[in-house]
């Protein structure tokens, strides 16, 4: 079983939700906390620095990220510890739908959960959602946990 959390409390609620409903499905199932680390959009950096961006301005922001991530999963594997369960927790770099699409056919995960944002149907159409995605394109079931 795999869930995916951003920052997002929705995705928090999602993994609190599977440890407190699945525990027993837990027992026999590994649990996987995975994230993504969204590609940055330099595009910006470029700009405000009137050409490229310095190298070191972008690793930064890569530090940054990664930094952010590994505190989300810690914060993470503290929740499943509250639960009695040990999660394996593992972080990616891409696009959020396809890295999770893609750990899912590579882990060969039974189970994907995602938390659902509550987008209206404009907003989805717009934006595009990550939940939506991953019930169309991901190679196991997905349960779609609302708030």
């Amino acid at each position: 079983m795999m869930v995916a959390i951003d920052e997002s409390e929705c995705s928090h609620h999602a993994l609190e939700w599977v440890l407190a409903n699945l525990r027993e499905s837990l027992s026999s199932l590994p649990l996987i906390v995975f994230t993504v680390q969204s590609l940055p959009d330099f595009a910006y950096l470029t700009a405000a620095s009137l050409g490229s961006a310095p190298v070191e301005l972008i690793q930064s922001v890569q530090q940054h990220q990664k930094q952010a991530s590994l505190a989300l999963l810690e914060k993470a594997t503290e929740i499943c510890a509250q639960y009695g369960v040990a999660a394996e927790t593992i972080t990616e770099v891409g696009d959020p739908k396809e890295a999770i699409c893609e750990a899912v056919k590579k882990l060969n995960v039974n189970l994907l959960v995602v938390g659902s944002h509550g987008k209206g149907a404009l907003q989805r159409a717009f934006l595009g959602s990550v939940s939506n995605y991953c019930v169309h394109h991901a190679k196991c079931p997905v349960l779609v946990v609302k708030k």
